[in-house]
């Protein structure tokens, strides 16, 4: 029950985290890393890590994972990715390798080498999708020949659709609507929601109102045909009445979410739908427009039944919309009707964070303060903390810190101190700061922060200090970012270990 209790007073994200960090440990005294690269050349880094990664058995006796060959990819490595991703046995896992080192060579602009990797991959359903994903690479880049040949070579009908609407999407984005306007004929007979929402942006950049009505109307069928979907929605795109309701609510347009509220008997308006309009409207709505989509999601709420089991999902929903807008009387009495009273601490967090986010941190420090269980007050510090750190108000925010009497969220809380220090080029100051934290994991965390915005002397410096303390494995973006070549040093080394059983 006690576990229970903390994660519902800390949030499951934090809760986790918490847990992991605090298992392993706190950090030793008198750091030796520090002292680890003196001068800070790269060289002397790379080699730090393949002799790191020589001395790792457990990762040499494992296969190469995917998020190591799509590093290698990123940094311009794609042969070295390729040769390891053909040693895979399995071919539908080397087709699920190649499909990814092309998404990654092609999101890197290699797309002449993603191009030449396609052709190798066996597997026609990988074959098809990195077809698919070069296409609009080609058309962004201003090889719409090339893009419009690879499209032509599309195998399965199930992927025409979707192929030609980012090729139209990516037309549209470089401002050519005509010829977006011309590709996204070919796609309109798809009855998908992403290929329908893809296509309703095209034409709505584009001005064409009479097509993108039409396309409006669609979605809303298809949403009425789909039924409740509670849980999810399609991959690649969000749930057909969300892709309407979202941009007409942001501009402070109603209409339509009142006509389906008036009729709940055969509207398609479900409450996961509500639940993105508002978690939607916290972040672009105007004041007012976030009071009228509290008042009706308080409609829906009694059209589905107050302890329905996703009243909560709705209820939570509101109450942090209203508070980002500054309503906290009205979010807290959405969060008292909840079905869940044990977690109302919790909620109370949930809703002081939102309101620091709104901007109103002095206030929201002030409700943090009277929060009474321990956790949830430190969860809801933790929220103001961030955002002070985030509006430069780094003194503000560290001192607030010190109110924060558990030992792993105050050290949690400095990290976006840190961050904001980092940033401003404070490095000495950021790693000082860092080096207060008093668990290992979430002082690396911090170091890692500081290594990733400071000059390249001190990223590399820390880089290998980090390197040294904790092993190469958790800094292999650092790596990508500060000395490219190191990606190939440790995935040599590693493949090089001899495997001992």
């Amino acid at each position: 029950m006690s576990t229970q209790k903390g994660m519902a007073e800390w949030g499951y994200e934090l809760f986790m985290e918490r847990y992991r960090e605090r298992r392993c440990g706190l950090a030793r005294e008198g750091d030796a890393g520090k002292g680890v690269l003196p001068g800070g050349f790269e060289p002397c880094l790379v080699t730090l890590f393949r002799l790191l990664a020589s001395r790792d058995e457990d990762g040499a006796r494992e296969p190469v994972p995917l998020w190591r060959l799509r590093a290698l990819a990123r940094t311009g490595h794609l042969a070295r990715a390729a040769e390891l991703a053909f040693t895979i046995s399995d071919e539908p896992k080397q087709g699920q390798a190649l499909l990814a080192l092309v998404e990654e060579a092609a999101g890197a602009g290699d797309l002449h080498g993603a191009q030449a990797l396609v052709d190798s991959i066996r597997v026609r359903d990988c074959h098809d999708r990195a077809l698919v994903a070069l296409v609009p690479a080609w058309a962004r880049a201003g090889g719409l020949d090339r893009a419009l040949a690879l499209a032509e070579r599309v195998r399965y009908p199930h992927n025409w659709s979707i192929t030609w609407a980012l090729l139209a999407k990516a037309l549209a984005d470089t401002g050519d609507f005509r010829g977006a306007l011309d590709f996204a004929d070919r796609a309109a007979g798809s009855a998908t929601s992403r290929v329908l929402t893809l296509l309703l942006d095209v034409a709505t950049a584009a001005g064409d109102h009479v097509r993108a009505g039409d396309l409006v109307d669609r979605l809303e069928d298809l949403a009425r045909l789909q039924g409740p979907d509670a849980r999810g929605h399609e991959r690649g795109g969000p749930r057909p009445l969300t892709a309407i309701l979202v941009p007409e609510v942001g501009r402070g347009d109603l209409d339509r979410l009142d006509a389906l509220l008036r009729r709940p008997g055969t509207s398609p308006l479900y409450p996961a739908v509500m639940v993105d309009v508002l978690e939607a409207a916290a972040e672009t709505a105007e004041a007012d427009v976030a009071l009228a989509l509290a008042e009706r999601t308080q409609t829906l709420l009694d059209a589905c039944g107050p302890t329905s089991w996703h009243a909560d999902d709705l209820r939570t929903a509101a109450a942090l919309m209203l508070a980002r807008h500054g309503h906290v009387e009205w979010a807290m009495a959405f969060a008292d009707a909840m079905n869940a009273p044990h977690r109302r601490a919790g909620w109370q967090a949930e809703i002081v964070g939102e309101l620091a986010r709104g901007g109103d941190t002095g206030r929201a420090e002030t409700l943090a303060h009277a929060i009474t269980d321990r956790r949830a007050r430190a969860r809801a510090l933790i929220a103001v903390v961030e955002e002070l750190a985030r509006r430069g108000e780094t003194d503000r925010a560290q001192a607030l810190t010190r109110a924060i009497t558990d030992l792993w969220a105050r050290g949690h809380a400095l990290v976006p101190v840190v961050e904001e220090l980092a940033r401003r080029g404070e490095t000495e100051r950021a790693e000082a700061l860092a080096d207060t934290i008093a668990f290992r994991e979430t002082r690396d965390r911090a170091l890692y922060v500081v290594a990733e915005l400071a000059a390249p002397s001190d990223a590399r410096r820390l880089a290998a200090r980090l390197a040294a303390l904790g092993g190469w494995y958790g800094i292999t973006g650092l790596l990508e970012q500060l000395a490219p070549q190191g990606v190939t040093a440790v995935t040599d080394a590693l493949t090089a270990c001899p495997v001992t059983e």
